[in-house]
């Protein structure tokens, strides 16, 4: 059935059902997005971007899996770490995993003291949390180097399937940008919170509206965004 909506004279017209309806909705609601930032946003919008292009690229690994007929590499050997005379499964992965993870609570907690003003609180945070995401680029820059002396390449590896060089490295590679470009960013607003950018309204780059802390909260999206990417490349890479 259709309903009615009450126009700016006061006079009713028909409302449309379905997906036009809420169409309409969307179209009509000024509060909706009213009091969110350009930075929080364009933040949004680009995590949405981002989403479809890291779904592509797991998309395309599980269709280069499933559509092989060689052997797909073991992760339990492959990952494996030397230690004590015997090897180790996914132990280093474990430990990356374990980091970033944390990574995300300290950043959580930096928003958090950001919503309070609380400038000494949250630049620490946000450097502890930039710490932990470079010991993790750290980590992942030894598993590399150490795949690479065992013979992997992304035309091939002593493995099995020559699919699976190509894919770990594109795939963890472009993550480990992610991680990279956050650390660097997370320094450069720690910096700016320290200084007391936000409470000033000083001008520069990556400023905000004077008493807002609302570049802290941007980094926070950005950084669980980076976590959560992680949690299914460690389940499709490391635990399938």
């Amino acid at each position: 059935m259709t309903e009615t909506t009450l126009t700016h004279i006061g006079q009713t017209e028909p409302r449309p059902d379905g997906w036009q309806g809420i169409a309409a909705d969307w179209s009509s609601d000024q509060r909706a997005f009213k009091d969110v930032s350009w930075g929080k946003a364009m933040m949004w919008i680009f995590l949405l971007s981002d989403t479809f292009v890291f779904g592509c690229f797991l998309l395309s690994y599980m269709t280069a899996r499933m559509s092989t007929q060689v052997l797909w590499p073991n992760p339990s050997e492959v990952f494996a770490l030397h230690i004590g005379g015997s090897n180790v499964p996914l132990i280093l992965i474990a430990i990356m995993t374990f980091v970033l993870i944390s990574s995300s609570g300290t950043m959580a907690m930096a928003v958090n003291f950001g919503y309070r003003r609380d400038r000494r609180k949250t630049a620490i945070l946000m450097l502890l949390t930039a710490v932990l995401g470079a010991t993790f680029v750290g980590m992942q820059a030894f598993e590399w180097t150490k795949l690479i002396t065992e013979g992997v390449r992304p035309w091939g590896n002593p493995w099995g399937a020559a699919q699976f060089g190509s894919s770990f490295f594109m795939i963890t590679g472009f993550h480990g940008t992610h991680v990279t470009i956050g650390v660097i960013f997370l320094v450069i607003v720690a910096r700016k919170v320290w200084r007391g950018d936000y409470d000033t309204g000083r001008p520069g780059f990556f400023t905000s509206r004077k008493g807002h802390y609302e570049n802290v909260e941007i980094m926070g999206l950005y950084w669980h965004f980076v976590d959560l990417v992680w949690v299914f490349i460690f389940a499709f890479f490391y635990l399938w």
